[in-house]
């Protein structure tokens, strides 16, 4: 069977080297960050090369030194949503898009073949749907890795609930809702990342891959990963981020971990108080489980004041300076925000 190519200026480059078929997504100007026709061209070389016996591992990496992926093109479901408001139809561009990016998600994290991502610079929201559900997940001492979306009044979606609702403790939650990102010792230690490697390394990996075993080429170069400073306050942030309620975790984080506080404060109280909820159901969710509740409250947020007002402010004007509605997490209609969770009518996996 025929490998897949892609020319120099395509945003996916395709390339084989022995034994290893090699993704590098390529758009550096804007970190990697995702498009739809990125989605599909991932999803096409995933399918191509299952079925060639000279492929016996996938590695995935993104071009440029600033980031493996900043996330999904956050900007064209902005616009996306201005035209909701005014041309509201069943399903949407956004829509769209989610369901080839979660199909994705799940198909790396089921793939027969090891799947090597590398977690080098940034890596956020849309890069760890791609890269969190890998066989084989790599972190440099570049490596920075977050989920911001309650900050532009959206969830950490891609299943990255999956990932944050297994970390140890409330580790989890607290980087949920305070849309906090970690450097390598922390993404081994909450079990985001599996191996560290220099940037020294990392330059020896490709030609590892294309002949050695994926364990032994990683045994080979990985070195212990750094420290971990969120394992170091884990039991403060275990007792403030108990429990389900919302206004009694912030109470909490005002009294004994006030940084933190400053930071869910900032954020969408609608955002933040269905990021809690999912997370929560999302332990004792199965990755496609999670990734259908993901697109359930994707299409939903999309279409509330929030994730338009949040994408101004941090992304197109860049005033920071959001105004919520409701502005308060006590003002969040409880009721409003289950009805989130309800089905969509047209499920995500057949």
């Amino acid at each position: 069977m025929t490998s897949p190519s892609s020319s120099g200026d395509s945003p996916v480059l395709l390339h084989r080297h022995g034994h290893l078929a090699h993704v590098e997504l390529n758009r550096p100007r804007a970190i990697n960050a995702l498009t739809h026709e990125m989605v599909g061209l991932v999803a096409d070389a995933l399918d191509t090369w299952e079925h060639d016996a000279d492929v016996r591992t996938v590695l995935l990496t993104g071009a440029g030194d600033r980031g493996f992926c900043a996330g999904g093109d956050i900007v064209a479901l902005y616009e996306d949503a201005l035209r909701l408001r005014d041309e509201p139809v069943d399903e949407s561009a956004g829509e769209a898009f989610w369901r080839d990016e979660y199909h994705l998600n799940r198909r790396i994290a089921e793939y027969p073949k090891p799947v090597v991502a590398v977690m080098d610079g940034i890596v956020l929201g849309g890069g760890i749907g791609l890269a969190g559900h890998a066989s084989h997940r790599v972190v440099t001492e570049r490596s920075s890795i977050g989920m911001p979306e309650v900050g532009i009044g959206f969830l950490p979606d891609v299943g990255g609930l999956h990932l944050l609702s297994r970390a140890p403790g409330e580790l989890g939650t607290h980087l949920a809702l305070t849309a906090g990102s970690v450097k390598a010792g922390d993404a081994v230690a909450i079990g985001m990342a599996d191996r560290f490697l220099t940037i020294d390394a990392l330059e020896r990996l490709p030609e590892a891959l294309a002949t050695a075993d994926v364990d032994d080429a990683l045994d080979d170069l990985a070195t212990a990963p750094p420290s971990s400073d969120l394992l170091a306050r884990q039991a403060e942030l275990d007792a403030a981020y108990a429990g389900d309620d919302l206004a009694a975790i912030l109470d909490r984080l005002d009294a004994d971990v006030p940084d933190a506080a400053k930071r869910v404060r900032r954020a969408s109280p609608t955002s933040c108080t269905v990021t809690l909820q999912a997370l929560r159901r999302a332990k004792d969710l199965d990755l496609p489980q999670v990734l259908e509740q993901d697109l359930r409250l994707a299409v939903r947020l999309q279409r509330r004041p929030d994730f338009a007002e949040g994408v101004r402010a941090q992304v197109v004007d860049k005033d920071r300076s959001p105004t919520w509605t409701p502005a308060t997490i006590d003002e969040v209609d409880t009721g409003d925000v289950a009805g989130l969770f309800a089905p969509l009518g047209r499920p995500l996996f057949a």
